[in-house]
């Protein structure tokens, strides 16, 4: 008998680690693909939708400040963030055993990929929230403000908000269901460019003066990139390469779809003519707002999800920019703001199994905090609404405090008329 053990194990070896061996191929491939995926969604993705969305004497200050914030943060989530976020602490934020990402090996997992790749993978969601502020002061912020802003509110508010959620914090310990980063990303990076907004005041001419976009077809290119690397920003959220993932890559899909096209037909019946700009715009509503729902719901209840992304959205941009007359340029609050608190408060609703063609997986299967929708919903407006007002009051903090050290957020009257391409970079965007 022993003689047959030696020899199976001397054929095949592998047989003898098969145990103890925990890292999944397969799962490993399929996060290697989404980080790929969620950095393609800043780099170029956001920066070409953004670009394209602002005067042409602005477009490469928001490309630069697209790119600087990228490196910036990455710099800062080895450094402390990832250990802030995900390290072993209290309800609140975590410790310090991962600062410089101490105790990250080749061999160390998460789950069953490696640990590298988890910090690598959170590293784009880390990247692309601070980088959805800018539109929210574009063309007007000083570009020292910009990365000082961007530096501060990720280990302040971003990393914090994370530990909150998805690392062992109070409200991941409520059962608050955000499969993506509905309020990580989403609410964080709406509020804190309507509370940007506020403070700095409208760009020279809003709200009398038209400011189209000057380039359309970098931005639909843009927002087709958004598209995209959504996949791997929902997919990719499950951690792994199972049916959840497919699920989520499924209800995102299905959600841009229902926001692109809702918000096309609401644009065409009230204004006469469908344009691009609102299609793309609906397109990254229902994107935004099925992200924290995308692995609990079904392809029937995402759907519903991008209609109502696509139909609320719409108003909030005319309620923001034409009754608040609030000058958050490139809406990121109605669109990414608005579509976070409804996809999170909605997730509650269509992650149920009661709900016939509707249903998604079940609140008990998902995590959630019991099986009441009812229940279920408290959690969600709980969890809205705590990380929206720690995002409003520290947002406004840091910009009070980082115009003092730069001698204002804003640059000059003259610099705003000249642009922001010359101004702070000296480079034009065209060579006219």
């Amino acid at each position: 008998m022993l003689k047959t053990v030696i020899v199976i194990f001397a054929l095949f070896p592998g047989l003898a680690f098969a145990e103890g061996a925990a890292l999944d191929g397969g799962n490993t491939s399929w996060i290697l693909t989404s980080t790929a995926l969620v950095l393609f969604m800043t780099l170029p993705g956001l920066a070409l939708f953004y670009g394209g969305l602002v005067c042409s004497r602005n477009v490469l200050s928001i490309l630069m400040q697209c790119f600087a914030i990228a490196g910036v943060s990455s710099i800062l989530w080895l450094v402390i963030g990832y250990s802030i976020a995900f390290s072993e602490g209290n309800g609140f934020i975590g410790g310090l055993s991962n600062v410089m990402f101490a105790g990250v090996q080749e061999e160390t997992l998460s789950g069953d990929i490696p640990e590298s790749l988890f910090a690598l993978f959170q590293m784009t969601f880390a990247v692309i929230t601070p980088a959805l502020i800018i539109g929210g002061y574009a063309e007007r912020m000083k570009f020292s403000a910009v990365l000082l802003f961007s530096a501060i509110w990720l280990l302040v508010v971003y990393s914090p908000i994370t530990h909150w959620v998805w690392g062992g914090g109070w409200l991941g310990e409520m059962g608050l269901l955000d499969f993506a980063g509905g309020t990580v990303v989403h609410i964080t990076a709406g509020v804190a460019a309507l509370v940007a907004a506020i403070v700095l005041g409208p760009r020279k001419g809003f709200p009398t003066t038209a400011m189209p976009p000057h380039n359309m077809t970098m931005t639909v290119m843009g927002a087709g990139m958004l598209w995209v690397g959504w996949f791997g920003f929902n997919g990719g959220s499950a951690l792994a390469a199972n049916g959840d993932a497919a699920m989520a890559m499924l209800a995102t899909h299905i959600a841009a779809a229902a926001g692109a096209i809702t918000w096309m037909f609401y644009e065409w019946k009230k204004f006469g003519k469908p344009t691009a700009l609102g299609t793309v715009t609906g397109i990254i509503a229902g994107l935004g707002t099925i992200t924290p729902a995308s692995g609990f719901v079904g392809p029937a209840g995402a759907l519903v999800i991008g209609i109502v992304a696509g139909a609320v959205c719409f108003n909030a941009v005319l309620v923001i920019k034409r009754v608040l007359k609030i000058d958050d340029s490139l809406d990121v609050f109605p669109v990414h703001g608005v579509g976070g608190i409804i996809g999170t408060l909605m997730a509650a609703v269509f992650a149920s199994n009661q709900l016939g063609i509707f249903s998604g997986q079940g609140l008990a299967e998902v995590g959630a905090a019991g099986d009441s929708i009812g229940g279920q919903v408290w959690v969600q407006f709980v969890g809205v609404v705590a990380t929206a007002l720690y995002t409003a009051v520290a947002t406004w903090i840091i910009l009070k405090l980082v115009g003092m050290m730069t001698g204002g957020l804003r640059v000059s009257a003259e610099e705003e008329t000249e642009g922001l391409d010359i101004a702070s970079h000296e480079e034009r965007g065209y060579d006219l």
